[in-house]
């Protein structure tokens, strides 16, 4: 153990002398800034199902999202540094990097050797700012990065992420709006033998933006457009003759309200096809996406109205979303996702609020799948201690208690997901349940 300790301290020495002496020789450099940015979130918590176990968290099958508030179960962070590395005049260059952590919050000590914990590199890339002369106010970028997301925050839903490695260039000034254009690249897993157990490919991603396209007073609109299409080689393109999963098509557009209440509202609409469909995915990513050889051809329909308002302001806010989604696919294993919810806050002071989350779920499956249709409501109060006033104040603990009611059993009897997706403490919820509560504290953070 002593060994082992002082090796520890060697190591920790050994690299903080290291990052001391690259740190000092980068700040020397011509135009070269010194400042780091640390940015991140992050979330954890504790919790337990009443009547026995751990927190269970609820989740409709066949959505592609849940009410999130007081209804995760999981340790997650995201940590990332980035500088800019050289400024000069209106040119700059910027590194952006970010590691994220996730684990099932279980013990003290969850190490990366455990299958629960996983670490990952979500972003690093660098973004050079006014660097092609003929495209002024215009960033070029190259690496990997979270491209433009578009999420709903309540229930963590991502319906426009084309996130991955890649590059691009954005914000060219085209007179009215901006134009935005990338290539980036999503591949299932890291096993390129070919075929590997899924039968996935790699899948590129063309994203062409037309933003800030000013409509109303403090109202804008996005245009958007994405081919995704699977990069195959020979023996690829021999094995997945006739399949319309190799390639897709996304359109999407978008109208922004500010000022709306007080707060902002956000209208969009998209419609897919084919490959670029990844109806598996619970980020709900329809680009950018993995596809396989027996993914069916077909299309589908999204509506998403969402936003923030103050109801009485720096007293009662509201955020709220609904979410209409169709899914037809040639073999009939598309299905309807009927989705909303909303979380009223009231504050009694700078730092304490009291918050109501109600969040209901319908799932319609295009054809028989042994479930039928299935619907899942999920209610929350939650007690907050908070940095400030606002929906999005952070960090916040909060002391929460969670109830849920669903339709049908919530397991097969083999065990199989059926009604509902309770997380790793399914166990908690019995096969003849039709609802269940939870109670917990969590903390919540970003900067």
């Amino acid at each position: 153990m002593g060994s082992y300790h002082h090796a520890s301290r060697y190591f920790m020495r050994a690299l903080l002398f290291g990052a001391g002496c690259a740190a000092s020789t980068l700040t020397m450099a011509e135009g070269l800034a010194s400042n780091v940015d640390f940015t991140g979130y992050a979330r954890s918590g504790v919790g337990n199902t009443v009547g026995g176990g751990d927190q269970a968290c609820f989740k409709a099958n066949g959505a592609s999202a849940k009410y999130r508030l007081g209804n995760e179960c999981d340790t997650y962070a995201e940590l990332g540094l980035g500088a800019t590395l050289y400024e000069k005049e209106d040119k700059k260059f910027y590194f952006q990097s970010m590691i994220g952590y996730s684990t099932d919050q279980l013990n003290d000590y969850e190490g990366s050797e455990s299958d629960e914990t996983k670490v990952s590199v979500r972003q690093m890339n660098v973004q050079a700012d006014n660097i092609i002369e003929a495209l002024p106010g215009a960033t070029l970028w190259a690496g990997k990065r979270f491209y433009r997301r578009h999420d709903i925050h309540i229930n963590d839903f991502f319906y426009w992420d084309v996130s991955g490695p890649g590059a691009g260039i954005e914000n060219i000034d085209v007179g009215t709006g901006k134009l935005s254009l990338a290539w980036l690249r999503a591949t299932n897993e890291a096993d390129r033998a070919y075929p590997d157990a899924n039968n996935r490919i790699s899948n590129d991603t063309l994203d062409i933006r037309w933003s800030d396209i000013p409509t109303n007073p403090d109202g804008s609109l996005v245009l958007g457009y994405d081919y995704g299409r699977a990069q195959l080689t020979e023996e690829q393109e021999d094995y997945y003759d006739g399949s319309q999963a190799d390639k897709g098509h996304m359109f999407t557009i978008q109208h922004t309200q500010k000022n709306w209440f007080g707060g902002t509202n956000k209208l969009a609409l998209q419609y897919a096809t084919d490959g670029i469909i990844n109806a598996g995915d619970t980020k709900g990513r329809m680009a950018g996406s993995t596809t396989h050889r027996d993914a069916p051809g077909g299309d589908m329909w999204r509506v998403i109205n969402h936003g923030n308002v103050w109801l009485s302001p720096d007293k009662l806010d509201l955020m709220y979303a609904a979410v209409y989604e169709d899914q037809s696919f040639d073999d009939d294993s598309g299905r309807t996702w009927i989705s909303a919810g909303i979380r009223p806050t009231y504050y009694w002071t700078e730092n304490m609020s009291t918050a109501l989350e109600l969040g209901h779920d319908y799932i319609n499956p295009e054809a028989d799948d042994g479930i039928g249709s299935r619907s899942l409501t999920k209610f929350t109060l939650a007690q907050q201690w908070a940095a400030g006033v606002g929906g999005y104040a952070r960090p916040v603990i909060r002391l929460f208690a969670t109830y849920a009611n669903w339709d049908g059993d919530p397991l097969q009897e083999d065990g199989g997901s059926a009604a509902i997706s309770a997380g790793d403490a399914g166990g908690a919820i019995d096969i003849d349940d039709n609802d269940g509560l939870t109670v917990g504290v969590q903390m919540d953070v970003w900067w």
